[in-house]
């Protein structure tokens, strides 16, 4: 069972956002495991997974798009901190009878602060770029079920949600 906090950590005694202090944290190993997915007809998964959708390779651009994203995550999520990722990986699968693009993407840094914002940036941007890459052929994509799947490292300790 996860505990939850009393309190939101990115609220002063006034209610106004602040970036928490992290200085006296210790540095240590923190892994994040973010997944989503991109439900579309075995059609489209056909032209992804046989390399002739319209603009070429899909599961290219998207692992290239959440990697480029998660390293830009403290720009876009406005209180996250920078952190220097010392690996990250997208990997995307496609299942032509379930019509699922599975995205998974796993974040690592040492540091004072964990990278679950960073995991979730990568499969966010990912599938959003399958979506792109795909909907002149199908306009009808649905982006689903982001989400956190383990989080280690950190005060907080392991989480595994899946």
């Amino acid at each position: 069972m996860i505990t939850m906090s009393k309190s939101l950590t990115h609220l002063d005694e006034h209610g106004h956002a602040h970036m928490v202090d992290v200085g006296g944290k210790a540095d240590t190993q923190r892994i994040a495991i973010a997944r989503g997915e991109v439900h579309l007809s075995p059609a489209t998964i056909d032209l992804i997974l046989s390399n002739t959708a319209p603009k070429g390779d899909v599961f290219a651009a998207a692992r290239l798009a959440g990697i480029m994203a998660a390293k830009k995550t403290s720009e876009l999520i406005p209180l996250c901190h920078p952190l220097a990722l010392t690996h990250l990986s997208v990997d995307l699968k496609g299942n032509a009878d379930t019509g699922i693009v599975e995205i998974t993407a796993q974040a690592e840094t040492t540091g004072k602060t964990g990278v679950e914002m960073e995991a979730l940036t990568a499969v966010s941007v990912a599938a959003l770029t399958v979506y792109d890459m795909i909907k002149a052929v199908q306009r009808d994509a649905r982006i689903t079920n982001v989400r956190l799947i383990e989080k280690h490292g950190g005060q907080s300790g392991d989480i595994v949600l899946e």
